[in-house]
């Protein structure tokens, strides 16, 4: 910093206090980058200059461990007291200009990529000034994106049972076991659950929703999955059942475009579909906004519409 000016927070940008809270979150600089979408040096030089800009070291590493100082603590608390304030006054202009204007930022688990866009697509109809920002992450990365607060809504599963948050149920999210449509069992009716003892299956990652709901159903049923591979996509896990490589637990919402291909049969396992809900979430506290607020109303209207075709739906044809 050059000589005659003056170290104080208040040559502190915005972008820098941003990162800072993200370095808080991570405590880990690659970590931090991915999140903001720059690269790690990019970011070090960004901590440094608000390091001298507050006139002393903001962060300190021990080992391989990135810790904050005490400095650095203060700053990030500031930094989100700052971001706050800013989500407060943008809440406020949206209620002073209605829904005319105004943002939604959108976070969901992957297997919620197959209904949310066409539900933002009638929102945005209703209200077409509105600017839509969608992210699509596994859980793990959501659950970081909701502990830091860094949207307005998440839309998943699986509600976390370590956070506080406020979840709302709008949606029921149908499992189904899929398999190839050349499978013994395809034509079947009343399949016993035992009778998919051995059976290969294909499943999502360990802590995946779905993957634990099947595990608690094949379980409760005296029935020992045997998982022949773990895969982090739904789209991959088609395209091994597709393969004939076992058997699956998806829900039924990724096989909207699939079934009518002929490469899937939906089996008609007594027990299933094992009926979840898809949920709105929101940490408990947080000030919701005219717009999230109107599209929290739209996904409960659209949720409704969609517990009563799924009476008369219960299962997808074979």
């Amino acid at each position: 910093m050059g000589p005659g000016v003056a170290v104080t927070p208040r040559n502190a940008t915005l972008h820098q206090l941003e990162i800072m809270m993200a370095l808080a979150r991570h405590l880990n600089m690659t970590r931090a980058a991915e999140e903001l979408h720059m690269t790690p040096a990019a970011l070090s030089i960004q901590i440094k200059q608000l390091s001298k800009t507050m006139g002393m070291p903001l962060h300190e590493q021990v080992g391989k461990r990135l810790f904050l100082t005490a400095a650095g603590r203060l700053v990030e608390a500031a930094s989100r007291d700052i971001f706050d304030r800013l989500d407060a006054l943008d809440v406020a202009l949206a209620e002073t200009r209605g829904l005319e204007r105004g943002s939604l930022r959108l976070s969901i688990i992957t297997t919620a990529k197959y209904f949310v866009p066409r539900l933002l697509g009638g929102f945005c109809k209703l209200h077409p000034g509105i600017e839509v920002s969608l992210g699509v992450d596994n859980r793990d990365r959501l659950l970081e994106r909701l502990s830091g607060n860094l949207d307005d809504l998440y839309i998943m599963g699986n509600t976390p049972d370590n956070l506080n948050v406020v979840s709302l149920p709008f949606m029921m999210n149908p499992l189904v076991v899929v398999a190839p449509a050349s499978h013994p069992l395809a034509k079947e009716r009343k399949i016993a659950p035992a009778r998919l003892a051995g059976e290969p299956f294909i499943m999502r990652e360990p802590g995946s929703g779905t993957r634990l709901a099947a595990e608690r159903f094949f379980g409760m049923h005296g029935v020992h999955l045997t998982v022949r591979m773990a895969l982090g996509s739904n789209e991959a896990i088609k395209q091994a059942v597709a393969g004939e490589m076992g058997l699956a637990v998806v829900s039924r919402h990724t096989l909207s475009l699939d079934v009518a291909s002929g490469a899937f049969a939906v089996l008609d396992v007594e027990g299933f579909p094992l009926m979840r809900q898809w949920y709105a979430v929101y940490p408990a506290g947080k000030r919701i906004s005219p717009v999230t607020r109107a599209f929290l109303a739209y996904l409960e209207q659209e949720g409704a519409g969609d517990a009563g075709r799924e009476l008369h739906n219960n299962q997808m044809p074979a």
